[in-house]
């Protein structure tokens, strides 16, 4: 819809994953059964660590907090996703256009620094045992995830805003599933200078330091882990770290192409489908790597069961009155 250079966009218009409506109900159907499993996964993972006592450690500290993270992520665009699939009209308002951009930017960057928070905390681990519980103390287990959402939410506030100062007059039609930067960019019909270096620097600075934090633990790790004498040591030493891995190389994977370019037709078309891979995959996959993979998730999973099933025979029926 296009727009004359003196009106004033009150809404956008979502034009989402495909126009073609014979294909609108089977992706209803797809992204509502991924959002479910996503939600029963982060949020079991949430409160089976809440439950089992045996996990109140740092690691499953943040372990939580990436769960939380990775439910609000998902959430924040996939009702309205779902909704459109479903809805002739889609659109979204200029406000609710700001805060799920400004959501979207937050989380990602918080996930950046959470990530980063539990490499340090593998590398504390192994590379110094001893004093793990006095360099992870609880304030400091506090500190390390209260930072990235205080600097996720403030540097996302300040990129969601460079966006929405922009004058929107081209058109209200965004060629996303949600109200992403790149998109929105292309809809203006000012000066994007100063968004998109400041974008970029962003995204370049953000991806860089928590990457090489992340990094350099491993470097450190891998070098303890290659001086432990048995093999049965190493491989205890690997594995507590391997999760943890897998999930960096599917989060990061996908990212390093997204914000680090210039917005083009080209480039739009293409983060569409690199949004689907980390807004549904990553939050459905990261509960499955961290308890397939995890002894301690795992054991803590079974007990809870039995507890339940024990409690269940435990509870005598209830009499048949005459």
């Amino acid at each position: 819809m296009p727009r004359t250079n003196d009106s004033v966009v009150t809404e956008f218009i979502l034009l989402g994953l495909t126009e073609r409506p014979e294909l609108q109900p089977l992706l209803f159907v797809l992204f509502l059964v991924v959002y479910l499993v996503t939600l029963v996964g982060n949020l079991g993972m949430v409160v089976l660590i809440r439950l089992d006592s045996r996990l109140h450690k740092p690691m499953y500290f943040f372990l939580t907090n990436l769960a939380f993270v990775d439910l609000c992520y998902t959430s924040n665009a996939t009702p309205q996703m779902l909704t459109n699939f479903l809805s002739e009209k889609k659109t979204i308002t200029f406000a609710g256009c700001f805060t799920q951009c400004y959501i979207f930017i937050a989380l990602l960057l918080t996930e950046f620094y959470m990530l980063a928070a539990m490499a340090y905390d593998r590398y504390v681990a192994i590379c110094n045992p001893l004093r793990y519980s006095v360099k992870m103390s609880r304030r400091v287990c506090i500190c390390l995830a209260t930072f990235p959402y205080v600097y996720g939410f403030s540097d996302g506030l300040f990129q969601a805003i460079l966006t929405f100062r922009l004058t929107f007059c081209r058109s209200n039609v965004i060629n996303h599933f949600y109200c992403a930067d790149p998109p929105l960019i292309r809809l203006s019909c000012s000066d994007t200078y100063v968004k998109e270096r400041a974008m970029l620097i962003s995204a370049s600075f953000n991806l860089s330091s928590s990457l090489t934090i992340i990094l350099v633990s491993y470097v450190f790790i891998i070098a303890a882990i290659l001086q432990i004498k048995s093999a049965e040591g190493r491989h205890k030493a690997f594995s507590t770290c391997g999760s943890h891995m897998l999930a960096v190389t599917l989060f990061y994977g996908t990212l390093f192409c997204m914000y680090v370019r210039p917005p083009t037709d080209k480039t739009v078309e293409e983060s569409k489908m690199i949004a689907i891979f980390y807004t549904f995959a990553n939050p459905v996959l990261n509960p499955l790597i961290y308890s397939l993979r995890n002894k301690d998730v795992k054991r803590a999973l079974n007990s809870v069961l039995r507890r339940r099933v024990v409690t269940k025979m435990a509870v005598p029926p209830l009499a048949n009155k005459p």
